[in-house]
């Protein structure tokens, strides 16, 4: 299978999903990130900028990633991006790898850039193409998700569990890969938040640890 993992910026693929990809990989999938985003240089410094794309391509080499795309997006502006450009990039990125499954950040994250890569990459996403994704699902950030205004559009419900018990170790040590972006716990992106998280979504199902999802569709056939 071919799976796509669409990360607003670098590291959310793996606090959302990098147990998950470390299965798929141990199965022999194809998995792919596609990074929406780029810092600029009135934002972020140069150094900065390029240390989270390297720390981006050596995580996801090593859960086991056939490529890693970087979109280019403006980190922090997407809002300025034209809507027919940011929906143009995704349908290129779908009409190139095909994905059978697509994982995307849940679209009631605090961050902006989460909401329009959501609401862009659905577009694409859309079932009238050639080629049609069947499974797409949403995925759960540490410090992103659940921080917005509580409402009922913003609440993350999960309603399917990857049992990820054998890989937490593998996501761990991507996670760790990212100096630039972790912290010291407390704070919510520290790899004993990540792990904590994890340990409950697991007990939730009886499982060690578990990644949860939240499912945006699934189309099923009558093929065997």
């Amino acid at each position: 299978m071919n799976i796509l993992i669409i990360a607003p910026h670098p590291d959310d693929e793996i606090l959302g999903c990098g147990g998950t990809i470390a299965k798929y990989a141990t199965h022999g999938d194809d998995i792919y990130v596609t990074v929406v985003t780029k810092g600029t240089n009135d934002l972020f410094s140069k150094d900065l900028i390029e240390e989270g794309r390297r720390e981006c391509r050596t995580a996801d080499a090593f859960l086991g990633v056939k490529e890693t795309i970087f979109m280019d997006f403006p980190a922090a502006k997407l809002e300025n991006v034209p809507r027919y450009k940011l929906n143009d990039g995704f349908l290129k990125i779908m009409r190139e790898i095909k994905p059978d499954i697509v994982y995307l950040p849940f679209r009631g994250d605090m961050q902006l850039d989460h909401k329009l890569t959501v609401d862009a990459a659905m577009v694409a996403l859309r079932p009238k193409y050639n080629h049609i994704v069947r499974k797409i699902l949403m995925y759960e950030t540490l410090s992103e998700t659940g921080w917005d205004v509580p409402n009922t559009m913003n609440d993350f419900i999960p309603n399917v569990y990857e049992d990820v018990s054998l890989y937490m170790d593998k996501k761990l040590k991507a996670l760790s890969i990212y100096k630039s972006q972790i912290s010291e716990f407390p704070n919510a992106r520290s790899i004993k938040a990540v792990e904590a998280l994890a340990t409950f979504r697991g007990t939730m199902m009886n499982l060690r640890a578990a990644e949860a999802f939240s499912l945006a569709r699934e189309i099923r056939t009558n093929d065997k």
